[in-house]
């Protein structure tokens, strides 16, 4: 669930726009709701130019029917009224481990089906802005 702290409000107060991550399971999709609400009281109380860019869905494992019922549910729930990136970011071991590594996702797994996921996310976001 996303972390709606005072830093949180103060860096969507600066932002003119948004990219929300959002893990595909339960407990992330519920508190997206309420993120949603919160960028909308920011947007009118304080940043009037504020922009949600766009839902990312990630760590999305599509070999499991839990991932694509969460997928589903968050189109269903949101593409309406919020732009839906058709781009997911599969979940991956490669991606887990470069915290560890200490190192960039394009430097230890550019092939990687995640960093090829994110390629894409860029060029949709480029194309769109």
């Amino acid at each position: 669930m996303p972390s709606l702290g005072m830093m949180t409000i103060n860096a969507l107060s600066c932002a003119d726009s948004v990219l929300i991550p959002v893990q595909a399971a339960y407990l992330p999709v519920k508190g997206l709701q309420q993120l949603i609400k919160t960028i909308g009281r920011v947007k009118k109380q304080l940043n009037p130019s504020l922009n949600i860019e766009g839902i990312l869905i990630t760590m999305v494992d599509n070999r499991t029917n839990y991932a694509k019922d969460i997928t589903s549910q968050i189109h269903d729930a949101y593409s309406a009224s919020v732009n839906v990136f058709p781009v997911e970011i599969p979940l991956s071991v490669r991606a887990a481990e470069i915290s560890a590594e200490g190192s960039s996702l394009y430097v230890y797994d550019p092939k990687g089906k995640a960093a090829n996921a994110y390629k894409e996310l860029i060029k949709e976001v480029m194309n769109n802005g």
